[in-house]
């Protein structure tokens, strides 16, 4: 009998998938109504776009919207699950902080590390399984160091006067020998 349920369960998931197609946000609905954790791709775009706008408008704001493409983490567009989690669970394999670092190759030998880096806090900045944003950031980078760093405080230092650059056209996000992870 059990097995007879888990096979029906297994056939659901499979027609579910089947009519759901390969959107994410469609994908999200199927997976979300049989897992927990399945990330939300419009969490990500309305949290970016939430601390993004002002003046511009919500017209604007939908048209940015539709013309963003998710990027997939490559394990979770290939449906490779297991690479990261336990075989029928929503468990990690290992600490989260050992597991971006068993395929992503990090510096770690430099004098000064960023905070996050330094303490396997990959998803503070970094979404595990899709993202509208350029290295799988969880917000836009124009604005994305400034959700921890004063933005005040940094406008006010006369180096930074006039920059319209990211921060990253200067800082490494990970780490550096220099002072304030300069390249």
């Amino acid at each position: 009998m059990k097995k007879r349920a888990v096979t029906a369960i297994f056939i659901s998931i499979l027609i579910a998938s089947f009519f759901g197609g390969c959107e994410a946000r469609t994908r999200y609905r199927v997976l979300s109504i049989f897992f927990d954790g399945v990330p939300n791709p419009d969490r990500v775009v309305a949290s970016a776009q939430k601390k993004r706008t002002g003046s511009r408008g919500a017209e604007a704001d939908a048209n940015e919207k539709r013309s963003k493409q998710f990027t997939e983490h490559g394990p979770y567009a290939a449906k490779l699950c297991e690479g990261c989690h336990q075989r029928g669970t929503n468990k990690l394999l290992m600490p989260i902080e050992s597991l971006c670092l068993y395929c992503h190759t990090v510096a770690m030998d430099k004098k000064r590390i960023h905070g996050p880096v330094a303490s396997g806090g990959c998803k503070v900045c970094h979404d595990a399984h899709s993202s509208p944003n350029r290295f799988l950031l969880v917000s836009d980078s124009q604005e994305f160091c400034l959700y921890c760093h004063d933005k005040n405080e940094i406008s006010t230092r006369e180096v930074h006067q006039g920059v319209t650059e990211e921060c990253t056209a200067c800082h490494d996000a990970h780490g550096s020998d220099n002072e304030f992870l300069l390249r």
